[in-house]
């Protein structure tokens, strides 16, 4: 007959004992059956989420206004606030001017490029190199123009590199700034569309004009249909980013306020790319009764005599 000692439960110190004496026990953990279903529960909600943001053009969003506020925490006045709008490496850059010329249809370029990390380097030296390639393309344009024509002597214009930087520049900052106070305006009156910041306008704009440094250089063929086929072409590859980039941002607002805010974003662009073809390159010439007529000497001498 069992006493009762024999029925007192036995206490072990580890449980590596109880595997040395018998190594063929097995081992089951009460929790691990539970922590599955959460596990794949919380996967499809995730998973549900990532397809809703890749619809609406606003994956990690949030995540990226709360990472933007913690970079941008330095006082505006330092060095270190500024800093943070140039933080972007030469790969970034590449891929971003990559985009802007080979645009991938249904694709949106702030979400693929720009979102992760916008940046102004590249935005401010794209500008800064079309300025310089406008005014000296269109120097050269004239200067082959009017060699070796004694009537119509070539001078450089200067004045030529202040005018495409006042036009640029401004077009680089003044029409996003415009876009992102309406889009601002509309998200308080549409819940539902969706919004960029104006870092992140400001960076579209300025990558998209990378196509027409090359087509400014270009320009200094001296025929007028080859121009206008460049500048056609450079505009649908540049016009086309702007585009598939904003209208996910205003598609779901009324439709003919969605359509006329594509239609004018569009349209300011092409007048941007008319204006520089037609100012500095294909401006007229000056007429022929603007230079001093000369005459030659006998003439001159029988006009005193009489």
């Amino acid at each position: 007959m069992a006493t009762v000692d024999d029925l007192k439960f036995s206490e072990f110190d580890d449980a590596a004992n109880l595997l040395a004496a018998n190594p063929d026990a097995v081992t089951i953990r009460i929790d691990e059956h539970s922590e599955k279903p959460k596990k794949q529960h919380g996967h499809r909600q995730d998973a549900g989420r990532e397809e809703d943001d890749e619809l609406l053009g606003t994956d990690d969003s949030d995540k990226t206004e709360l990472l933007a506020g913690q970079k941008k925490s330095a006082p505006f006045w330092t060095f270190e606030y500024y800093q943070t709008f140039f933080d972007v490496d030469t790969y970034q850059v590449l891929d971003r001017i990559k985009g802007s010329v080979f645009p991938v249809p249904g694709k949106n370029f702030v979400r693929l490029y720009i979102r992760s990390n916008p940046d102004l380097y590249g935005p401010f030296w794209i500008c800064a190199t079309l300025v310089f390639a406008i005014a000296i393309s269109g120097n050269l344009s004239k200067f082959f123009i009017r060699l070796g024509n004694p009537i119509y002597p070539y001078v450089p214009e200067f004045r030529k590199v202040s005018i495409a930087a006042t036009a640029i520049y401004a077009y680089a900052w003044l029409v996003p700034l415009a876009l992102w106070g309406f889009l601002m305006w509309r998200n308080n009156k549409v819940m539902n569309i969706v919004s960029y910041s104006f870092l992140e306008i400001v960076c579209v704009y300025g990558y998209s004009l990378f196509i027409y440094i090359p087509t400014a250089i270009l320009w200094i063929i001296p025929l007028k249909a080859v121009r206008w086929v460049l500048v056609v072409f450079a505009f649908c590859l540049s016009g086309s980013v702007l585009a598939m980039t904003f209208w996910p941002a205003v598609r779901d607002d009324n439709r003919r306020i969605a359509v006329a805010t594509i239609v004018t974003v569009v349209l300011l662009h092409a007048l941007l790319a008319v204006g520089c073809l037609a100012y500095f390159f294909d401006a007229p010439e000056v007429a022929l009764s603007s230079f001093p007529t000369v005459l030659p000497h006998n003439l001159t001498g029988m006009t005193k005599s009489q």
